[in-house]
């Protein structure tokens, strides 16, 4: 082989190694606050929020956006933050198209005193967290969860309701 041939050769693998390396860069990319809103991520901020989903979810391309949506968090402490309330927002025409959530409306949101259900037109099924005061924290869109993973993530995020 002569160095001429080598040395294309050698120049093919390193533009290889050089694209290679940027596919996995660009698999750990950042997606934008709106894209991340529209996959139904945007009050999932931290990761290891999304890891704690992928135990629940197995579909990898789910689990691979969420975490093209979240930020590190740097102390296992910030993973722990909850919410004083929640909406559980919907448009009751659009219900009969998800059935997992028309479960949890009529089977198990009692389970959730803190959780109100607002029919709003046109609107896809998303939770908006709340704050103490009851003001808007976060909203996630849940229109492909399953009920199961609504009372999962609902029971760890909302502190209890303490009897009065």
């Amino acid at each position: 082989m002569s160095f001429e041939a080598m040395s294309v050769r050698g120049y093919g693998l390193v533009m290889l190694a050089i694209v290679a390396s940027s596919s996995l860069v660009s698999s750990r990319e950042q997606l934008s606050a709106r894209q991340c809103e529209d996959l139904g991520f945007s009050g999932l901020a931290l990761c290891s929020d999304c890891n704690a989903f992928a135990e629940y979810v197995k579909d990898q391309e789910l689990v691979s956006d969420c975490l093209k949506c979240c930020t590190e968090d740097s102390d296992d402490e910030t993973s722990k933050i909850t919410y004083s309330g929640a909406v559980l927002e919907v448009c009751m025409r659009k219900l009969v198209f998800y059935p997992e959530i028309v479960g949890f409306i009529e089977e198990e949101k009692d389970k959730f005193p803190s959780v109100k259900v607002q029919y709003v037109f046109n609107s896809p099924p998303k939770l908006i967290m709340l704050d103490e005061d009851g003001q808007f924290k976060d909203t996630i869109r849940i229109d492909n969860w399953k009920r199961e993973h609504v009372l999962q993530f609902l029971r760890e995020k909302l502190k209890p309701v303490l009897p009065k």
